[in-house]
């Protein structure tokens, strides 16, 4: 069995390994798509919090299930499945609190513990999501889009008011796409013209913003003075994540979804006289997975589009370098098994 580790950042190595075996309660699941994300592009970089060398890369997964007893999810084998690649402990406080996506002991695939960037994993058959109805594409990027879908749920949007999505890169794409499908009037904001263009047409927003020296005065005119009461941030990106709070009216809610390895601050003033409610979003559960699967048997998520590029799995190691190039013009990048 191969499987592709980054050894250190900028370096690849393919690697032969044992077929590893499923203890009970677990499924061994032949790996058939990986989505490739900027979780990955940020290890191969070095540039990832929570990161450790040697490391087999990949938590967005989709497979079909090789081996499992018999257990009470009715799964068996055959069954093609979305990957749940977040390990809680499920004692801690957030754990108890039904909160397991930022369990205090949190092992994520691919980033805290070897991920499946390789042709099979062993999986606990409760983070295994079946489907008959969805392809192996649609399954591989059901975690990024319930990253998306999480955030939005964090907000709590109500129909009609507005929402600004700052970044179109993934996430910031289904954060529009699960926002407007929510009831939000949708204002998509980034430096990119052409990721701009898609994801104002592939999440179907209200508005679609160029950022720079007149954004603010655009979308002050687009939300008749009041500004957006929902904003999220999704870039991961220091300079813009302090800049986000100037876009949000008062009483809002900022969400910080992108993650970034340093500090930033906020103006207090600025902060307090809009008596602003500040959340993070990390990660998802399964209720999102849910009710992204959903979303896509209903024909509401467009995953041929979404998907841009791919690479079969002999040829990722030199398909990586050309996708992590801001002129390769990747959305989503998927490897295939």
């Amino acid at each position: 069995m191969d499987s592709i580790v980054c050894n250190e950042p900028n370096q690849f190595t393919l690697r032969q390994e044992e077929m590893p075996r499923p203890l009970p309660g677990e499924a061994l699941v032949r790996i058939r798509r990986v989505g490739v994300c900027g979780t990955d592009y940020h290890a191969y970089r070095g540039r990832q919090p929570y990161f450790t060398y040697p490391r087999v890369l990949g938590h967005e997964l989709a497979g079909e299930i090789d081996m499992v007893e018999s257990n009470a999810f009715g799964l068996t084998k055959g069954d093609r499945v979305a990957i749940l690649p977040y390990l809680q402990c499920g004692q801690c406080v957030a754990c108890r609190n039904n909160r397991p996506n930022c369990c205090t002991n949190l092992k994520v695939l691919g980033v805290h513990m070897d991920g499946g960037m390789r042709e099979y994993l062993t999986v606990p058959v409760t983070h295994l999501l079946p489907s008959s109805a969805l392809s192996l594409d649609q399954l591989a990027v059901v975690e990024p889009l319930s990253i998306a879908a999480h955030a939005v749920r964090r907000a709590q949007i109500v129909p009609g008011e507005f929402v600004l999505v700052i970044g179109m890169g993934p996430i910031g794409l289904g954060v529009s796409k699960f926002a407007t499908l929510a009831g939000g009037r949708v204002i998509a904001l980034d430096v990119n013209e052409k990721r701009l263009q898609f994801g104002h047409q592939w999440s179907d927003t209200a508005h679609a913003v160029r950022a720079g020296e007149d954004a603010l005065k655009t979308v002050e005119e687009l939300t008749s003075g009041e500004f957006p009461t929902v904003v999220f941030d999704a870039t991961g990106n220091a300079q813009s994540m302090s800049q986000a709070l100037q876009f949000l009216a008062h009483s809002g809610r900022l969400v910080y979804v992108g993650l970034v390895q340093a500090d930033f601050s906020l103006s207090d003033p600025e902060f307090h006289k809009r008596e602003t409610t500040l959340l993070s979003s990390r990660n998802a559960t399964r209720e999102d997975f849910e009710t992204v699967m959903k979303f896509m048997e209903q024909g509401k998520v467009d995953v041929d589009a979404f998907i841009t590029h791919r690479a079969p799995f002999a040829e990722f190691v030199q398909a990586f370098d050309k996708w992590t190039d801001p002129q390769s013009k990747v959305i989503k990048a998927v490897v295939e098994l």
